[in-house]
């Protein structure tokens, strides 16, 4: 078989956050997700400027990840003003 499952970082998986688990998230919760995120993107781009960047992969997924929270975050912002 081959080895891809086993080398795959667990850390990884809990970042790749479903959709549900981002819409069920309070506000508050959503914009320290969205700093958290945008903290480790910003130390995946230096890593990938000086050349130490392991999983080039992840750059892409976190800015997903960071789209998806700031759509759960302005979908309740208008929740919020329309109630």
């Amino acid at each position: 078989g081959s080895g891809q499952a086993a080398d795959q970082n667990p850390h990884d998986q809990a970042l790749a956050m479903n959709i549900n688990e981002i819409k069920e998230m309070p506000p508050v919760e959503l914009q320290a997700k969205g700093r958290e995120l945008r903290a480790e993107l910003f130390n995946l781009n230096l890593q990938k400027s000086i050349g130490t960047l392991e999983k080039p992969h992840r750059i892409g997924g976190l800015r997903k990840d960071i789209a998806r929270v700031e759509t759960a975050l302005s979908a309740k912002k208008k929740e919020a003003v329309s109630a």
